[in-house]
């Protein structure tokens, strides 16, 4: 036994995070689960400050209930035992300033419009030093040095949010680099960034938040006498201009290094506020590989490409080997045109960095941007490119992953590798749209679309619960209305319903996923107060009208190519998700014991229902909305009758047939489509949607070279062009919603409960995926599940499971009540059994194959197109003859052979003819399905 991956408040080690609602996680490793206890110590200077004593282990998790001191290391300590076993396990977090005042001042430079500010103060020690901890923040963004070394491994910092309502303190551990006795110089260096530089849509505007750029610090420093001091920014700090001469997230960056620093002045102390700074909420965004040159391009216009073969987004890194003056300039690009460079797509984007070289040979990178990319056009050089002198440094909120799949196809595997790039290109600080053009905006939409997805491959937590603090200040801001995206720069717009229900999808689904309400707790006033302002906005009770909405925003099915916001009724979705937010509220406000709000928003959820079902869902269950989208959201949030379910699953799969079964959704319907199918038993039709390959599907754009998820179906057309209506992200990741379904039914993780103690294994099987693989992390470990189907004439299915300690899973094999299960070599009379922590190895004969067939109820026009069968039908019977005739077959084709019999007289089938032929079609696959398996 064994204790591993202690997480607090789900990260490792956090040091000067802000730690409400303290949760203390780990995972047992164990080959086998048996009863066990646990206790938690907590010590402070070696003091114990809390301690459990030893309890039964019902979960992996304690929530001390202890109250922390600023500024203060806690020790904590696990122990797990069972009946013959022991293990403990240590870890710490560290508190930041919390509510203690700050004494450090708020500098700046008094000329306002300097693009790289640079402040600096001598630091003098004449005695060892035992711990030092530097408490900085600085705007727009900003990085510390001590004696020329970088502080920290992060990047833009201090983060993005509305830094007029709260602006984060980052703590770092600077002990090391302050141990030698004597003077050290401290320097920060600052650029616009999000605060003072020109962002937002449509072009964006400068100065959202300020000014001016300003810093922020306070060195607290222990020696080994048992002394102590402080060290502020105050006046006694200098300030001067820096070598970057221009930067801005969406220009990039101008850097000087011939610009020798000079005319140090005194630094200005600002009159700003100290109540918006608290600590920090960001997980750092960090460097966390970089990529190699694939190939150097000469293009057919003669210009000098990079090809790093991934599109990502990063810094760009170079190696200066240029002698002095020489202005080097790299420009980033997602994608070729006829072979030459092309940034088209990122509008007014300029996405270059610039470099005047000093003559000194060393690395270089920009400081105060990123950029998404995957090409860079090389200008300036004086000198031939070497391709080991430049690489790509990808950048994303740092988190560790939690989940992938793999299945037999390349295709499907790249389709995978793509949506998990593109949520870490997308991930950075705040869920944006994209990260390469004049937008790189944290869209709610996108967030709420994706939330389920990312916390599937990677551990989301505390950067969700950011962003659903981004998210609460705007509500608050507009009286419960969520702006557009969040932070909002200065936008007003917003109160969409989808975009504006991340309010309250974003913190439930991460309550969902990770068993801690901290987030519906700390931001449950917000979400209530979204649903009360739809209830306050919509011009019909019940219903939610009127207003801007965004529909299924780039729908396919649309009837105005101008306006891309589907076919689907707005009103309707809109209702859809008033019913959804309301019902959430009311799940959250139970889940933290507001019985009374519970109730009521339990009541308003069950009348918009009712109301819904009203307007839209007739008494035999047909929908009023013959939309892909319409089906798909009326299926998975319940609005149908149970008993109706099956009408409207058939009513989808005919609407697809109609659409030739390819996808016309847009942002709204594209992640529930393939969800409602395999739920309610059509996963065949959901793997067809799937695999498709043309346009529009998801494999298409793998198809045309993509490495992350496009914003578009076709952003770039078969031709290879890029599509003439714009937006034309070629790193979004919202469609990439789909890998949810890939998760939950084509591996088979469905059903679980929060936090993932109980899980229910239901894998689905389809002949064109054999081999599926993947995994999930939750807090108690991983769960691993492969299968392969078909691995012998009795087409005999072959899996492999492994649970951790502590989770339960409820295994509901498909087609194995018949012939049993075979599990660890132990005979098992049914595929449903329950399974605690080990390695498991399963098999069993499915009740019937995957091979699909014909049956009794086959239109006697796909028989007729089948002349394999038609031959063999007409061994017993000329009856088919009669359908040659195209008429015939148009007018009465449509109907199965057992019918025609019984209401046509002419139609003259014996029954013992009949049930031949019966039996002939039970017993023969499809065409289609010969075709693809390949046979005839």
């Amino acid at each position: 036994m064994k204790i591993s991956n202690v997480y607090i408040n789900h990260m490792t080690e956090p040091v000067g995070y802000e730690l409400k609602d303290l949760r203390v996680e780990f995972a047992v490793e164990a080959d086998k689960y048996s009863a066990a206890q646990k206790k938690l110590v907590i010590y402070t200077n070696g003091k114990e400050v809390y301690n459990t004593n030893w309890q039964d282990y019902d979960s992996n998790f304690f929530t001390p209930d202890l109250k922390l001191a600023p500024r203060t290391r806690y020790d904590v300590e696990i122990f797990v035992k069972t009946a013959d076993q022991e293990a403990s396990a240590q870890s710490f977090f560290e508190t930041g300033k919390m509510a203690e005042k700050y004494t450090g001042k708020w500098l700046g430079n008094a000329d306002k419009d300097i693009q790289n500010t640079l402040f600096k103060k001598t630091l003098t020690f004449n005695k060892p030093v035992k711990k030092a901890r530097l408490y900085a923040t600085g705007l727009g963004l900003y990085e510390a040095y001590i004696d020329g070394q970088k502080v920290g491994a992060e990047f833009l910092t201090p983060g993005c949010t509305d830094y007029t309502k709260w602006i984060q303190v980052q703590t770092y551990d600077v002990t090391d680099a302050l141990q030698d006795n004597g003077e050290h110089e401290l320097l920060f260096s600052l650029g616009d960034g999000w605060y003072k530089g020109i962002m937002g849509f449509d072009g964006g505007k400068e100065k959202i938040y300020g000014d001016q750029q300003r810093m922020l610090a306070e060195v607290h420093v222990d020696f080994e006498d048992g002394t102590s001091a402080i060290i502020n920014s105050d006046e006694s700090w200098l300030t001067t201009s820096g070598q970057i001469t221009k930067s801005s997230i969406y220009y990039g960056e101008d850097l000087d290094a011939t610009i020798v620093p000079a005319n140090w002045q005194k630094a200005q102390v600002l009159d700003c506020p100290y109540d918006v700074l608290c600590d920090r909420l960001s997980i750092p965004v960090a460097i966390e590989q970089r990529l190699p040159v694939k190939e150097v391009i000469t293009t057919p216009a003669g210009e000098t490409v990079l090809d790093f073969g991934q599109n990502h987004a990063g810094l760009m890194e170079f190696f200066n080997r240029e002698p002095t003056g020489t202005v080097i300039k790299l420009e980033a690009g997602e994608i070729l045109q006829d072979g030459n460079f092309y940034r088209d797509n990122l509008r007014n984007a300029r996405a270059a960095f610039q470099f005047t070289s000093d003559g000194k040979e060393g690395w270089v990178r920009p400081h105060f941007t990123y950029f998404g990319y995957r090409y860079l056009r090389v200008t300036g050089n004086s000198k031939p490119i070497n391709k080991n002198d430049f690489r790509a440094a990808v950048v994303y909120s740092v988190s560790e992953q939690t989940g992938d799949l793999k299945t037999n196809n390349e295709k499907v595997n790249r389709l995978f590798q793509n949506i998990q790039w593109g949520q870490r290109s997308n991930f950075v600080d705040i869920p944006t749209d994209c990260p390469q053009r004049d937008e790189r905006l944290g869209w709610t939409g996108d967030a709420d679309i994706f939330s389920n997805t990312a916390a599937l491959n990677r551990n989301v937590f505390e950067f969700f619960k950011k962003y659903s603090r981004d998210m609460a200040v705007e509500q608050k801001a507009h009286d419960g209305m969520l702006t557009m995206y969040a932070p909002a720069m200065g936008v007003d717009d917003g109160g969409a319903a989808v975009w504006g229900d991340a309010a309250t999808i974003v913190p439930w689904n991460m309550y969902q996923a990770y068993g801690d309400p901290a987030i519906l707790r700390q931001n449950y006033q917000a979400m209530r107060s979204w649903v009360d302002w739809i209830s306050n906005s919509t011009k019909t009770p019940n219903l939610w009208t009127g207003g801007f909405q965004f529909g299924d925003w780039i729908a396919l099915d649309g009837e105005n190519p101008a306006l891309p916001t589907g076919k689907t009724d707005e009103d309707f979705i809109a209702s859809v998700y008033y019913f959804y937010s309301s019902k959430i509220v009311s799940k959250s406000a139970a889940i933290l014991g507001k019985k009374e709000d519970a109730k009521k928003y339990a009541d308003q959820a069950a009348a918009i229902k009712e109301a819904i079902q009203k307007e839209y869902i007739t008494a035999n269950g047909r929908l009023a909305i013959d939309t892909q989208t319409g089906y798909a959201l009326a299926l998975y949030f319940g609005l149908v009758p149970e008993n109706q379910c099956q009408r409207v699953v058939h009513d989808l799969a005919v609407r697809l047939g109609k659409d030739n079964d390819h996808l016309k959704t847009g942002f709204v319907g594209t992640p529930f489509i393939c969800q409602v199918l395999s739920k309610f038993g059509n996963h065949k039709l959901a793997t067809k949607i799937f695999m498709n390959e043309d346009f529009p599907s998801w494999l298409y754009a793998v198809n045309m070279g993509a490495t992350t998820v496009w914003e578009r179906w076709n952003s770039v057309q078969e031709d290879g062009t890029m599509n003439p209506d714009g937006m034309n992200s070629l790193n979004h990741y919202s469609i990439g919603a789909i890998m949810e379904w890939g998760y939950r039914y084509l591996l088979g993780i469905a059903d679980h409960t929060p936090g993932y103690k109980t899980l229910t294994f239901a894998p689905n099987y389809d002949y064109r995926l054999k081999k599926v693989s993947g995994y999930y992390a939750s807090s108690y470990g991983k769960f691993t599940a492969s299968y392969q189907i078909e691995t012998d004439a009795k087409h005999t299915i072959q899996l492999s499971l492994t649970v951790p300690f502590g989770q339960t899973v409820k295994v509901q094999l498909p087609r194995s009540e018949k012939n049993g299960v075979i599990v660890n070599g132990e005979k098992k009379a049914i595929g449903q059994f329950t399974l605690t922590a080990g390695s498991y190895e399963i098999s069993y004969v499915p009740d019937q194959d995957y091979i699909e067939r014909y049956t009794a109820e086959t239109p006697v026009v796909q028989i007729m197109a089948d002349p394999k069968l038609v031959t063999e039908i007409s061994k017993e019977t000329d009856v088919l003859s009669f359908f040659k005739d195209p008429n015939n077959l148009n007018n009465l084709g449509k109907m199965s052979l057992g019918t025609l019999a019984s209401i046509l007289p002419f139609i003259n089938i014996a029954p013992e003819t009949l049930a031949k032929i019966n039996h002939l079609l039970e017993s023969t696959p499809l065409l289609s399905e010969r075709k693809e398996r390949g046979m005839d």
